[in-house]
């Protein structure tokens, strides 16, 4: 008779690895979402404060806008009436000023720092030294620029060209540091390709580097303006303030937008309601500059940003 084999014993599941990585996925998954809940919640609490502030400047400026509060200076006027074009005359040349000061000092330390300078003792010195001026307050270059002028021009000196010089000091290590991270993206391939072709490294950097990330840094001057655009301690130390306009950054007092909304908020004189109006007026006003140049900045960069292929 042949002998059946007898039927073997089931072998027994492990369902432990199973039931671990099951567990595993869902931990994840929970965590992802916690840390996606909290991600959203620190945006919209962040968000709060900025559209209150959004909103509370909007509702209280949009009443001074008008025709006349474009046109006319604060000359001779007394209760409601006048406008900030004097402070748009004083903002506009002192941020310009600053701007033609910063921007060539700014751009060739970054060019230094990035082309010529490598791990320099130098290079070291001037980025540590970058970094400290970036953190700054702003009335300490208020109070260089006073000091510099007190020694050249005597005390009690008011100019605009002074105002730019203080905030030439808050806007160059910005200018620094945007310029210097923009060179530093374009590729060394350019540059060795130039150098194989028995180009000078200044004319490499002239023709060739410069060009190729002239839309960063553009963006990035573009930034530094706004930065800076909105700074009211140094102005008030040396540019002071004045109700009419001024056209001449050497001479005599200049009123821009942020010291206009200051001094219009602490002396509102004897018609504090109109006052205060100018003065919501102006931050408004300020406020959708700084927009402007920052979407502006978003644009050249988006304008100028190196087209892949799709």
């Amino acid at each position: 008779m042949a002998v059946l084999n007898p039927p073997r014993a089931a072998t027994p599941i492990d369902t432990s690895k199973g039931t671990l990585l099951l567990t595993t996925n869902t931990r994840r998954k929970v965590t992802d979402r916690v840390a996606a809940c909290a991600i959203g919640g620190a945006f919209a609490l962040a968000m709060v404060p900025l559209m209150l502030i959004t909103w509370q400047v909007v509702d209280k400026g949009a009443a001074a806008m008008g025709t006349e509060f474009f046109t006319y200076s604060m000359r001779n006027i007394i209760g409601a009436g006048g406008g900030i074009y004097h402070a748009l005359v004083g903002t506009l040349l002192i941020s310009g000023a600053a701007t033609v000061i910063s921007v060539p000092v700014g751009m060739l330390t970054a060019i230094y720092l990035v082309e010529y300078g490598a791990d320099t003792v130098l290079a070291r010195t001037i980025t540590l030294l970058v970094d400290v001026m970036t953190g700054i307050p702003s009335i300490i270059a208020g109070l260089f620029a006073y000091a510099l002028f007190t020694m050249i021009f005597g005390p009690g000196v008011r100019m605009g060209i002074g105002g730019a010089v203080a905030l030439s000091v808050l806007m160059t290590p910005v200018v620094v540091r945007t310029s210097e991270e923009m060179l530093n993206i374009v590729p060394h391939e350019l540059r060795e390709s130039a150098y194989a072709l028995g180009v000078p490294r200044w004319r490499t950097i002239v023709k060739v580097v410069v060009p190729t990330a002239s839309g960063g840094l553009l963006a990035g001057v573009v930034l530094a303006i706004a930065r800076i655009i909105g700074e009211t301690a140094p102005l008030l130390l040396i540019a002071g303030t004045t109700a009419s306009s001024n056209w001449n950054l050497f001479d005599g007092r200049m009123q821009t937008l942020p010291v206009f909304a200051f001094s219009q908020q602490n002396s509102p004189g004897m018609f504090p309601e109109a006052a205060l109006e100018r003065a919501w007026g102006a931050a408004l006003v300020l406020m959708i500059i700084v927009m402007a140049l920052n979407l502006i900045a978003r644009a050249i960069a988006a304008i100028f940003a190196p087209k892949g292929d799709h």
